[in-house]
């Protein structure tokens, strides 16, 4: 086990820190500022979409095997609302979103008449629960992405201008990913203990998606050096004209609770299309002092 270790750090540390300098930098003001997805990438079903219900809902995307996702939301309020996908750690499962977002964010988003989608890993992924957590594989868990948003537009309606996602640890890293190659959709994102490896595949560059990015300090390590990682991420944001910041605090690999709040202003005011960022001359009050700006 040591061992395999040892080679999975080695295969993330040539990927950690790659910038993706094929990308453009993009400046606001070379940016036709949208609103709202285009169509062109905004999925449709590929398999027979299910009943929604609050609880595990089975979705089967064409070609790939039928897959669970835990639901949050309040069927009695019908207006389209937010969808924010959760990614668990490894480890974990799917009602990690309701300790990583907090009962508050959760509870104002399903009010608002928001989703909250939580998959299940496939075991065939391997030892880690998303396929892109080293930065490289099948995209079969983003397909399952698109399903799920296919599907809730179908059956439910969704605020296409507040597609989220959320993730701790190897579902930070696949926030990241997610981030990156569903740019298309992605309005804003945070992850815990996450960051970029890898050279992930940016959808639409002309979205300037943001990002809160929290890590646990030098003691933040699980193979990888997640301070490391995450700083990597920022800083290929901010090479590509896209908003982040930085909350380092000293907790080492966790979620920290005096975050979580803070999780859900911050995506609530980085809709789809937002540039520059309201929080490009300061955060708001409120936030964790050990949240800054660069």
């Amino acid at each position: 086990m040591q061992l395999v270790a040892r080679l999975l750090a080695s295969s993330f540390l040539v990927l950690v820190g790659c910038s993706s300098s094929e990308a453009p930098s993009l400046e606001p003001d070379d940016r036709t500022l949208r609103t709202a997805p285009l169509a062109e990438f905004l999925p449709e079903a590929s398999g027979t979409c299910p009943e929604l219900e609050d609880g595990y809902v089975t979705f089967a995307p064409a070609g790939l095997p039928p897959r669970r996702v835990r639901l949050w939301f309040d069927p009695a309020v019908t207006t389209p609302g937010p969808l924010l996908f959760y990614w668990h750690g490894m480890g974990s499962k799917p009602e990690e979103a309701t300790y990583g977002l907090g009962t508050d964010t959760l509870d104002a988003l399903r009010a608002k008449g928001g989703i909250v989608a939580a998959p299940e890993h496939d075991p065939a992924a391997g030892q880690f629960p998303w396929f892109l957590t080293t930065g490289a594989g099948r995209e079969d868990d983003l397909l399952v992405a698109d399903e799920v948003l296919a599907c809730v537009r179908a059956k439910r309606g969704v605020d296409l201008r507040r597609i989220h996602s959320v993730g701790m640890s190897a579902g930070g890293l696949q926030t990241t990913q997610f981030s990156y190659r569903r740019s298309g959709y992605v309005a804003s994102v945070v992850t815990y203990s996450g960051g970029k490896v890898g050279f992930p595949s940016d959808q639409d560059p002309m979205n300037p998606f943001a990002a809160m990015i929290v890590h646990g300090g030098p003691k933040d390590i699980v193979i990888l050096k997640f301070m490391d990682t995450s700083l990597a991420y920022h800083a290929d944001l901010t090479e590509t004209g896209r908003f982040s910041f930085v909350c380092g605090h000293t907790l080492g690999h966790k979620i920290p609770m005096d975050a979580r709040a803070s999780v859900g202003v911050f995506l609530d005011a980085h809709p789809f299309g937002t540039s520059p960022s309201p929080y490009a001359s300061g955060l708001p009050a409120g936030f964790p002092a050990y949240c800054a700006l660069d």
